[in-house]
């Protein structure tokens, strides 16, 4: 999808579909009063376009609702779609980005190929937040997660054009706009990697997606195999990978500017990159299995992390290490009570070997530290106990150091992902003491799952400052929303981004 940012009247603009935003003004507790939705632009051309059925409380700009008129007066436009954004005293950057998908899905199945979004106009709102934001939910709402269909026909959108008013600061707007392009890329190739069937996605597969964005980047990309995680002596990682006959792929890239502080931060990103889960020996059920070729998709948002850094150029170095395996059962394969020693020397005494992205990641950390990272920030799939406890819409977070957390806190304030604060507090740690190791890899009951999860990982950190997001409930969509198709939903990479960025200010 090419992009492009005007700062035009609206008047004399040719569009093939112009969206314009609108809020629901109502305000009465009576619920026949009628009250005018309010469009987001002060264009008056727009805004008499449209009067007679803004009156009739037809459309009442609700959150993604949509109104479309064909060859609208005194525009050049050949269409006019509104989109509604809720009630006005809610309008948010989030809501902005929906609206910009709803538009793009609307426009997709109508062949419209052309889109032209008009950054709205609302009080507390700021200009060049808006127009980042634009454009990010347009990349989000043009993917589509039908690769392998024989007779797909291609519908994405060609141009999505973002219009800012004559009047706006546009060097401001412009660096935003740039920002959200190179968000929504980045989220988009997070997806497409989570999107691919485990058969075509192996870890060589991912190690040379990962080299290959690396390479266009100008990031320096090392990928390992088997005997790299054995003369590292990373045993946790081994125990999950010597199951399949896929070799198992550890992935480091890095982000090194030449202006950032010799004193300053290195920031280490880690994945996990399951990109089948079974569950082993441990095996799951076979209902809903299929969606298992998902478990890579906290290695995937770190490789798109690293890909949005490349191009925004923060002045901090980052690390991004990415432990990918298969969890198959086979004769070879790790098994309940079998002890494995993990990078640290830690012993871990296996309980469950479809816990096995704690396994990995817990060298993965390790090898993090052993690299010079002073913070840690590991992404995964991890529990369907974080699903149980929060649904699908926050994914979970958890840290063992405020500073960070405030930092993460900072980044949701400009990504918009929605992720809630769990505990990690010693009383939990007694639910992995092993009493042949040191630990085990789950905490032996059905209770606090997501959390034993995090207190496991908390081992392999020590007093490094370090977060844990835990992604199972959101990363991927079961249902097709107006902004966002079915499938996998490339979360975590702008708020890890922000998070980032967050260390150079």
């Amino acid at each position: 999808m090419k992009t492009e940012l005007k700062f035009e009247a609206l008047q004399s603009l040719p569009a093939e579909l112009l969206v314009v935003l609108a809020t629901d003004a109502s305000t009465s507790k009576d619920k026949n009063a009628v009250a005018e939705p309010v469009l987001l632009t002060r264009d008056a051309a727009v805004a008499s376009a449209d009067k007679p059925v803004l009156k009739s409380g037809e459309f009442t700009a609700s959150a993604c609702e949509t109104l479309l008129f064909y060859g609208p007066p005194e525009l050049k436009a050949k269409r006019l779609l509104i989109v509604g954004v809720g009630k006005s005293g809610k309008v948010s950057l989030t809501e902005i980005r929906k609206a910009a998908g709803a538009a793009v899905r609307f426009a997709k199945p109508r062949s419209i190929r052309h889109v032209t979004f008009v950054v709205p106009e609302h009080d507390g709102l700021s200009l060049p937040a808006a127009a980042r934001a634009a454009v990010e939910g347009a990349f989000v709402g043009d993917f589509d997660p039908d690769t392998y269909k024989s007779d797909r026909k291609d519908r994405s959108i060609e141009q999505f054009t973002v219009v800012a008013p004559v009047s706006a600061d546009k060097k401001t707007v412009e660096a935003a706009f740039r920002e959200g392009v190179i968000l929504g890329e980045s989220q988009n190739f997070t997806r497409a990697l989570v999107n691919e069937p485990g058969n075509r996605l192996t870890p060589t597969v991912l190690g040379q997606r990962a080299a290959a964005m690396c390479k266009e980047q100008g990031l320096p990309c090392e990928v390992h195999s088997t005997e790299k995680i054995k003369e590292l002596k990373m045993g946790a990682f081994w125990a999950v990978a010597q199951g399949s006959d896929e070799p198992p792929a550890l992935i480091v890239m890095r982000y090194e500017p030449k202006d950032a502080p010799k004193d300053g931060p290195v920031l280490a990103l880690v994945g996990k990159g399951i990109t089948f889960d079974t569950g082993g020996i441990s095996i799951k059920p076979s209902e809903g299995m299929e969606k298992m070729k998902y478990d890579m998709a906290g290695g995937a948002a770190m490789i798109g992390a690293m890909r949005a850094i490349a191009q925004l150029k923060p002045k901090v170095r980052v690390i991004g290490i990415v432990c990918s395996a298969e969890n198959m059962p086979s004769g070879k394969a790790y098994r309940p009570g079998d002890v494995a020693i993990a990078m640290s020397g830690k012993a871990i005494e296996v309980l469950n070997t479809d816990a096995e992205g704690r396994m990995v990641l817990a060298d993965g950390l390790h090898y993090a530290k052993q690299l010079g990272a002073t913070h840690l920030i590991d992404a995964a799939t991890l529990t369907g106990a974080c699903v149980v406890a929060l649904g699908m819409v926050n994914a979970g977070v958890f840290a063992n150091d405020e500073a960070s957390y405030e930092h993460f806190q900072k980044a949701l304030e400009i990504s918009g992902e929605k992720f809630w604060r769990l505990p990690v507090e010693d009383e939990y740690r007694e639910m992995i003491v092993s009493h042949i190791g040191d630990i085990t890899n789950t905490g032996g009951s059905r209770y606090g799952g997501a959390i034993t999860a995090a207190m496991f990982l908390k081992e392999f950190v020590d007093e490094t400052p370090w977060l844990h997001l835990d992604i199972a409930g959101v990363a991927w969509m079961d249902e097709q929303k107006p902004w966002i198709a079915k499938g996998p939903s490339g979360v975590a990479v702008r708020s890890i981004v922000e998070w980032v960025r967050s260390y150079e200010k």
